[in-house]
């Protein structure tokens, strides 16, 4: 089996919401229990209610009680369907549903024998759940109040007519009704203890996530600026150097030697490879070095990109193979082609004899295979892939590469998998897939700048120098 990892889109999130979503979130699975919870307890309830009124011949104000019931049934129905809509819980929320709870309980028990009654103890389900749900001062509340409605139902109630019980111990009516009242609370709360702590694990979770993704954020931001710095800093020694080129090439000791000008002409390709590597950060930080955005179409940017990549690498074989049908106009930028360089740099230092290119269009997504013939992936590197300082070359403050294009794809909505490719039972090379919405680099059939208005021309603008 191939490994695979893949690093899905989240959508970013505000420091406001990063630490409330996970707990909101599970607040939401966990209203979802306390509806299945509350279905249960109406079935519960109609058993209850038979088996008193027709297995012990126990008169129940019947009417009054199944006036509760409704409004319990009622009551659950419109939560399940305001719940199913909205996908956040507050505390406050769990609070008041809990607060039903307990009405509810205790209107059934004061037509029921009030604190006599052997299920008054159902009264430390709602102290359990509320203790693992809510906050702190919501769990006291439930906790004052449950205990005043005790204490209540100790006081007021409506009296049972109940038969002699000539039973002791274990088949007293009232042994074997607390023994119910124990073997129910039990099980409810193994089972949704169990579910509600699964839903905190997740919610824990989810948080992690989202702190670990701010941070790597944070290291993206910081890697930028010693980026831009750095390229500022080579701008200066980078046109001297173009600038003596240019004169050895018309000198007549180097003009008259072939073999010099070819050498000449190499490292002025070379130079001006590292000028537009420079120019694509500055441009990515921001900065008014390089050109803009580029207007063109999917297969005229990608054919120049490949052929600008075999122009400027060691290549021996680059296959590129364009499988997109109908072209479409298009907005790319140079920190979207180095996103894609980038992929095609890894593979060649893992191949430098053959790699490939194919380009597809699914949908509304492009997809770009890069697939080269090298080792491929050790397994224990697959899961860490795009995690910085995750790399096989053994170098210091390696594996920066896949960082970047990872986060400039999950940027635009995109995603990054790879696999090691078999055949014949043996890894043949890895290949990386790259996906990205079509939707965030294409182009309108009008032009936005001139349909936005004067304030809405500069967000264009923002959004395109943006858009890698």
């Amino acid at each position: 089996m191939d490994s695979v990892f893949q690093l899905s889109n989240v959508p970013p999130a505000s420091p406001e919401t990063s630490a409330s979503g996970p707990d909101r979130a599970a607040g939401h699975k966990n209203m979802l229990q306390l509806i299945q919870l509350r279905w249960i307890a109406v079935f519960g309830q109609i058993t209850t209610i038979i088996v008193v009124i027709f297995g012990f011949d126990i008169h129940l104000p019947l009417p009054h009680m199944l006036e509760v019931l409704a409004c319990l049934i009622a009551f659950n129905i419109g939560s399940h369907l305001r719940w199913h809509e909205r996908p956040f819980v507050t505390n406050r929320e769990l609070f008041l549903a809990l607060l039903v709870d307990v009405a509810t309980l205790t209107v059934q028990l004061y037509l029921s024998g009030g604190a006599s009654n052997p299920f008054a103890f159902l009264y430390l389900l709602q102290v359990i759940l509320s203790a693992v749900l809510l906050e702190a001062w919501s769990t006291w509340t439930i906790v004052g109040i449950t205990s005043i409605c005790f204490a209540g139902l100790s006081q007021f109630f409506v009296p049972l007519s109940l038969p002699p019980d000539p039973y002791d111990g274990l088949f007293s009516l009232y042994v074997e009704g607390m023994l119910i009242c124990f073997l129910l609370i039990a099980a409810l709360l193994a089972i949704f203890i169990t579910r509600i702590s699964r839903n905190r694990r997740v919610g824990d979770a989810q948080l992690a996530a989202l702190r670990q993704r701010a941070a790597e954020e944070d290291h993206i931001v910081r890697m930028g600026l010693l980026a831009s710095g750095a390229a500022h800093e080579l701008g200066t020694p980078l046109a001297t150097l173009s600038v003596i080129l240019g004169d050895w090439r018309r000198m007549p000791e180097f003009a008259s030697n072939p073999v010099l000008l070819e050498e000449i002409g190499e490292m002025q390709i070379q130079l001006q490879r590292c000028k537009t590597i420079v120019s694509g950060i500055l441009l990515s930080a921001g900065e008014a070095r390089g050109e803009s955005s580029v207007k063109t179409t999917l297969h005229t940017f990608l054919g120049d990109l490949a052929e600008e990549f075999r122009a400027t690498r060691p290549v021996v074989s680059f296959d590129y193979r364009n499988d997109i049908i109908q072209d479409m106009p298009v907005v790319f930028d140079s920190a979207l082609k180095q996103m894609i360089c980038n992929v095609l740099d890894n593979a060649l230092e893992a191949s430098p004899r053959w790699l490939s290119l194919t380009a597809s269009r699914e949908g509304g997504e492009l997809r770009l295979v890069v697939d080269d013939t090298g080792p491929g992936f050790p397994t224990g590197m697959l899961g860490q892939l795009g995690k910085p300082y995750q790399s096989t070359k053994g170098k210091t403050g390696g594996g920066l590469g896949l960082f970047f294009v990872v986060n400039v794809a999950r940027k635009l909505g995109g995603t990054v998998t790879a696999h090691n490719r078999e055949e014949h039972g043996h890894i043949a090379g890895a290949s990386v897939r790259l996906t990205l919405p079509l939707s965030a680099i294409s182009l309108e059939p009008e032009n936005p700048e001139e349909s936005a208005g004067p304030s809405g021309k500069e967000q264009v603008k923002e959004d395109r120098q943006h858009a890698g």
